[in-house]
């Protein structure tokens, strides 16, 4: 085993381990974490919000346990795979071995750090951003057909991962107009390329049309819920952080891109980072949605600047290079992850404003970011549901309905008797009522603001009904999320949840 590979498993191993130090035993899982989790148990060509990857994954986990050790091995991995295939590309553009490490040291401390603790589509789809690049950087050396193919595929895998991919392709499209790699739309194999990734993409959107594409659905609720409130300039703010402690590689790279004769053959990445990024801040994209597009420019310019420090005095800059990161990674460790306990955080709040990380969606400062908010509380609720289930006569026949995709997920995930089964009106939930059963009994988890109503609201078709417990970590997301209580229903409930099924497909 070569020096070069030693130091590359080194940087992979390391990574996978600091992922699991970056997250306090005091939070649970991430909301968007149980609907993925849920997914594994409903296999399918599509959902709702995401394509069908992730559930793949979770299944997986699921035979894995599905414990909390897998659910983040496996975004950990995919961040370790993203230091690894940066690594074949430096080696792939003649780097040094400096520039090896420099390379890795980017990537490791970044704000991939902060993705990688979570389970979601985005760790995969910047994996695969940056496998998608290196292939194309292996083409342009090579110019073998077999590399159009294969970047077919991975197109397609990104695709099926998270839609976002399309960027990649939108971005690209203009910047080989704009370079000599527009001898591609001359060479039959691209074409035959384009049709394998058509293909293989193909399930999923028949089943977007055989459900009347959800995904413009949910884009259109995406962007007047949470888009709006975001700001261009802080797109572009954003842009700057997430591997702010490597920013000198990035401008190496546009440089290197620019102006030496050695990189001309790379500039298409110059211009589809250009185009791509001219494309979020028109769409008011969020500011992640453009990570992907870093990676090979922290290749780019990591080669370049281990070939511009080899000689003379120069080679005494090397050691500074690699220490800048480490530096600026100091504070960002601070702020930047769950940490430190919502107490700690709630009294110096300083740091967290600076930076922006207590905005929300809302466009509101909270007193922890969304993020962490989103990871309490969620034991809590399973556990008090779990409870009142145990005690309700013929438990066996309750239906348990939530408010939202997080609050089902969590109680799915965390209750030990598994005949609990949440569901809700939210995302994929609402094709996954079993109404099989005649349902006596209703569990209605209701978040704060709807909480007030659901009594005067459903009580007339029960002869009892409570509001028998709630949330109370204030600094959950869901604090104030009520457990309502409904017995000895007066109606069919199944019919009643069938018509309400109905209506809410098909606004």
């Amino acid at each position: 085993m070569t020096k070069k590979t030693i130091l590359m498993l080194g940087f992979i191993i390391v990574k996978i381990i600091v992922q699991y130090l970056l997250i306090s035993p005091e939070y649970d899982l991430h909301r968007d974490e149980y609907l993925h989790l849920d997914q594994g148990r409903h296999l399918a060509w599509g959902y709702l919000s995401v394509p069908p990857v992730t559930s793949w994954i979770s299944y997986c986990i699921s035979l894995l346990g599905n414990g909390v050790f897998w659910v983040k091995f496996f975004p950990a991995v995919f961040g370790a795979l993203t230091i690894a295939v940066v690594w074949k590309t430096i080696e792939a553009l003649n780097g040094s071995l400096f520039a090896l490490v420099l390379g890795a040291t980017a990537i490791l401390l970044s704000s991939l750090l902060r993705i990688n603790i979570l389970y979601q589509p985005n760790s995969l789809d910047i994996l695969l951003w940056t496998a998608f690049y290196f292939v194309l950087i292996r083409y342009i050396q090579t110019e073998q057909s077999k590399l159009l193919y294969i970047a077919a595929a991975i197109f397609a895998l990104g695709f099926l991962n998270k839609y976002n991919f399309v960027f990649l392709l939108l971005g690209l499209f203009p910047a080989i107009l704009l370079t000599p790699q527009r001898k591609l739309f001359v060479n039959k194999h691209f074409y035959y390329a384009v049709l394998l990734g058509g293909l293989l993409i193909l399930p999923n959107l028949v089943w977007q049309y055989n459900n009347h594409f959800p995904v413009f659905h949910h884009l259109d609720e995406l962007a007047r819920t949470q888009l709006v409130n975001v700001k261009r300039s802080d797109f572009l703010k954003e842009q700057l952080l997430f591997f702010i402690g490597s920013i000198f590689v990035i401008i190496a790279a546009v440089i290197a891109l620019l102006i030496n004769k050695q990189y001309k053959n790379y500039r298409i990445f110059l211009w589809t980072f250009i185009c791509t990024l001219l494309l979020y801040v028109y769409l008011k994209a969020k500011g992640y949605y453009a990570i992907g597009l870093y990676p090979i420019l922290i290749a780019i310019g990591s080669a370049y600047i281990g070939n511009i420090l080899k000689d003379g005095w120069k080679r005494y800059l090397q050691p500074l290079a690699l220490v800048i990161p480490v530096i600026i990674s100091i504070p960002i460790f601070k702020i930047a992850f769950p940490n430190k306990s919502p107490q700690q955080m709630e009294q110096h709040p300083e740091e967290y404003k600076k930076f922006g990380q207590l905005r929300w969606e809302d466009g509101k400062d909270h007193a922890l970011p969304q993020d962490f908010a989103d990871m309490l509380g969620w034991k809590e609720l399973a556990t008090k549901v779990e409870n009142i289930y145990s005690h309700l006569p013929y438990p066996e026949q309750t239906l348990v309905v939530c408010d939202n995709y997080g609050q089902a997920g969590a109680i799915n995930y965390y209750v030990h008797n598994k005949n609990i089964k949440a569901v809700s009106f939210n995302a994929d939930y609402i094709n996954w009522f079993d109404l099989s059963k005649k349902t006596e009994n209703l569990i209605r988890v209701k978040t704060a603001e709807g909480k007030v109503t659901e009594m005067e609201k459903t009580k007339p078709y029960f002869e009892t009904a409570v509001a028998a417990d709630s949330i109370t970590n204030s600094f959950a997301r869901e604090y104030g999320t009520t457990i309502f209580v409904f017995t000895h229903p007066n109606i069919d409930v199944n019919e009643r949840i069938k018509t309400e099924i109905a209506m809410k497909k098909n606004y």
